[in-house]
């Protein structure tokens, strides 16, 4: 596998949602290594998209990431307890990124185990096997990604996105979720996922 450059994340977040598709994200955590493959994603396009952060040009000091450099990634927490991992897309001052939202476990299953459930992998129900990382919420307490990546270089060592092999599979498109609140934003079919990957939050 390839470590992503740098230009890779630089095109509109809805290329970059579908690109992701099949590719292994790498988290070096605590002298583990952690490795999942992006099953799912979300695009969120910026000034005009309501449901994005950015909307109207919104800018926080939450959100300041996503008006940085490109292949960055932008960790924020939602409900006050879970961390959701995007990716910053574009280029700077355009202020969109893709969420990634369901990961295929591949290697530290026992690490990922411990993290989402306190008990050893091979304890572990079917259920929760396929619990493990299907949800963004879900593979960021797996993985141990937390707000302190924040800003993480994707081009760098410790947390990196590489190519994946040349597997086919076919992408389904279809809307986000949990942004009711996005008024006709809610509809775009800006979501996409492996078709019958067992691991996609919500088919």
């Amino acid at each position: 596998m390839k470590k992503l450059e740098r230009g890779f994340y630089r095109k509109t977040s809805l290329v970059l949602a579908k690109e992701l598709l099949g590719k292994y994200i790498v988290f070096h955590n605590n002298n583990e290594k952690l490795v999942g493959k992006i099953v799912e994603t979300e695009a969120y396009m910026g000034f005009s998209d309501k449901a994005a952060h950015s909307y109207n040009g919104r800018r926080t000091p939450r959100v300041e990431v996503m008006y940085g450099e490109e292949g960055h990634a932008y960790v924020y927490m939602i409900y006050g307890m879970y961390n959701c991992f995007n990716v910053v897309a574009a280029e700077k001052d355009i202020a969109q990124a893709v969420l990634v939202r369901a990961l295929e476990p591949i290697e530290g299953l026992e690490t990922m185990s411990l993290n989402r459930f306190q008990k050893p992998f091979e304890q572990l129900k079917k259920s929760q096997i396929i619990g493990l990382t299907s949800g963004p919420g879900k593979l960021c307490d797996a993985f141990g990604i937390t707000r302190e990546m924040n800003g993480e270089d994707l081009t760098q060592d410790k947390l990196y996105i590489c190519s994946g092999t040349e597997e086919k599979f076919h992408i389904v498109e279809t809307t986000r979720v949990g942004i009711d609140y996005a008024e006709e934003a809610k509809d775009f079919p800006w979501r996409f996922y492996i078709k019958d990957n067992k691991f996609v939050s919500k088919p």
